[in-house]
Order: structure tokens, then C-alpha cells, then sequence
């Protein structure tokens, strides 16, 4: 009446040893190398914005700070530098949307760092978490 299985289970991949498997840490230093990646990205952003717009964080702290997410970034992959898109520059009226979706990156970033016990990257992302939330008032007022 029923016909036996005749190939392996798909439900069986967690115990296949041909199957890569990552440690939790693994995938957190990948989960965190992503949020600071985006955060660079925004960062990169703000910093095209920077001299137009005359924003609460100059061009120098955003370059700096830059560097710092790269130096993470880099260190969380294994030396290998993330990709840099060329920022689209544009309206800087932006430029508070930028601070708050940087400042929920960053937020984000920490939490991971948080639950790897990364002391550099928590201390890099709530600098950063600080700078973006101070940001954001002084724009208001602007």
C-alpha cells in the first residue's frame, strides 16, 4: 500500500557533517559586520551632506568615525574591508532622516555587540548612537 523512502530525509540536514555549519559566534560577527556596514553606509551619506548642509556633525567626526566602522567591520571579517558605495548626495533635508535611521543602526549594532561581548565594537556604537541622538535635537531647532 505505501512504497518505502528511498532517499534521505530533507529534514535531516542538521545532522548531515557535509553541511556547513556556523557557531553562534559566527553568525553574530556576521549579523554585526552587516549593521555596522549599513551604518558606514549612512554615515558616508551624512558626510556628503555634511558641507552643504552644515549639520550637527562636521565632515572631520564623520570621517573619523568612518574609519572607526571600517576598522570594525574589517576586523569582525577577517581583514577584509567592506564595500564603500559612492554616496548619492542630494536634498539635505535628509539629513534628519539620515540621524535617525543611523541612530537606529547603530542602536541595533549594539545590541549584537552587546550579546557577543564585543568591548570595542560597544564602545564604537554607542559613541556613535550618542552622536546621532544628539544630532537630532540640534536639527530640530535649526
Amino acid at each position: 500500500m505505501y512504497e518505502p523512502i528511498r532517499n534521505k530525509s530533507v529534514h535531516s540536514m542538521a545532522g548531515d557533517p557535509d553541511f556547513p555549519h556556523r557557531s553562534r559566534e559566527e553568525e553574530l560577527d556576521i549579523r554585526l559586520a552587516g549593521h555596522l556596514t549599513a551604518l558606514l553606509t549612512v554615515t558616508d551619506e551624512l558626510h556628503a551632506l555634511a558641507p552643504r548642509a552644515g549639520g550637527a556633525l562636521d565632515a572631520a567626526e564623520l570621517t573619523a568615525a568612518a574609519d572607526r566602522i571600517v576598522e570594525q567591520v574589517a576586523r569582525l571579517s577577517g581583514g577584509h574591508h567592506p564595500l564603500r558605495a559612492e554616496p548619492s548626495g542630494g536634498d539635505p533635508s535628509r539629513i534628519p532622516a539620515l540621524h535617525q535611521r543611523a541612530r537606529m543602526l547603530a542602536g541595533n549594532a549594539l545590541s549584537v555587540a552587546t550579546s557577543r561581548h564585543d568591548v570595542a565594537a560597544m564602545a564604537l556604537t554607542t559613541e556613535r548612537l550618542e552622536a546621532h541622538t544628539t544630532a537630532l535635537p540640534d536639527l530640530a531647532t535649526a
